[in-house]
């Protein structure tokens, strides 16, 4: 038997720590709010949700997501509309895709009450937390761990469903340069590439470091077959603009995210008349394109990024530089037209924002 969304519980802080925000200087991921939203799955049934003061976990050393990484989450951010009021940006999206996720890594099932309305809720009670200046928001991170207090190989019982969130300020504060990836591999087909499984980020950390030393912000990874298919960046799937066109690497392998960011770019794309090719992608063929003059733009989408142009693309010694970003017609038209639906100056025809 399940509980009903009127059953989630609230216990409030005693004191707001609101007041330790820096509204000039919002870095993200460096600060959460004040409430937090816990569920434990156990038995087969969800237990009543309960938004409470945030705070420290406890866990045996032998929890079972700490050795066998049976752990997802998700991205998901409000904003502030212009009489102050929150919105979510398809957050509907966002919980499709993490009970995708799921199902592939042997969990449950978030129901709509525990991530839809649980969310709204601990959005409301949090709105302060909510930054109202351009390029900020509320970044919302719902994740599940594996519980069991037990070191075996298999699949776990118990589950933990959180929801925390930080307010954030711009990703990328400038146009990344990105280094081609054809030595380490992100995903295969049959793999997990497709869902927001911990360890999908946690195999990116070295090679990511390694390209960081070289003075590089990303990785753009590449198939692993044949190391030359573009398929997603570290933190964002990818945009080419190639003559009249706009190329992005297609999902249909399971290997790249179904960006909820990516699926508003195509959407907003093809409604403007504009070209949108969803196909495998080579390098080769960039380099052909960039060699030609027919390379205009490339940028990267994600909640967390939104649009963040490329500035520069490096494959082995071949560096392609686009210059004159703030000139670029289409991904500075995509910037502006998401930032306009998602703080409410402009209506949301899709309904893709939702209240608290």
């Amino acid at each position: 038997m399940s509980v009903s969304a009127l059953d989630i519980k609230v216990r409030k802080v005693e004191k707001s720590r609101i007041g330790e925000v820096d509204p000039s200087n919002i870095q993200f991921g460096k600060m959460y709010s004040d409430h937090m939203l816990v569920a434990y799955y156990e038995h087969g049934v969800w237990k009543q949700p309960e938004i409470m003061p945030f705070q420290d976990l406890s866990f045996s050393p032998a929890t079972t997501f700490l050795h066998y990484g049976q752990a997802i989450f998700e991205g998901i951010k409000a904003y502030k509309d212009p009489q102050g009021n929150p919105l979510i940006f398809r957050p509907y999206d966002n919980w499709t895709r993490m009970n995708r996720s799921a199902e592939r890594m042997a969990m449950p099932d978030v129901p709509e009450y525990i991530f839809i309305e649980g969310m709204r809720r601990l959005i409301d009670l949090d709105r302060d937390w909510i930054p109202a200046s351009e390029d900020t928001s509320l970044y919302i991170r719902p994740f599940m761990l594996a519980i069991d207090e037990f070191i075996g190989v298999r699949p776990a019982e118990k589950f933990m469903f959180l929801i925390i969130t930080s307010p954030a300020g711009p990703y990328y504060s400038h146009p990344v340069s990105i280094y081609v990836q054809d030595k380490y591999v992100r995903a295969f087909p049959g793999g997990i590439g497709f869902t927001k499984a911990a360890g999908n980020y946690g195999m990116s950390m070295y090679p990511t470091q390694q390209i960081k030393k070289m003075g590089y912000d990303q990785i753009l990874w590449t198939d692993g077959f044949d190391h030359k298919y573009v398929q997603e960046i570290g933190t964002m799937n990818v945009f080419f603009v190639i003559g009249d066109k706009v190329i992005t690497p297609d999902i249909t392998q399971d290997t790249i995210l179904a960006g909820v960011t990516r699926d508003s770019v195509i959407t907003l794309l093809r409604e403007k008349g504009i070209s949108v090719e969803e196909r495998a992608l080579s390098i080769d063929e960039i380099e052909a394109a960039y060699s030609k003059g027919e390379l205009k733009e490339a940028f990267g989408t994600g909640t967390a990024a939104s649009i963040a142009p490329i500035a520069a693309l490096t494959f082995h010694e071949d560096k392609m530089v686009l210059p004159h970003v703030e000139t670029w017609e289409i991904a500075n038209w995509l910037k502006k037209e998401l930032a306009d639906i998602r703080y409410g100056r402009k209506e949301d025809s899709h309904g893709w924002t939702i209240g608290v």
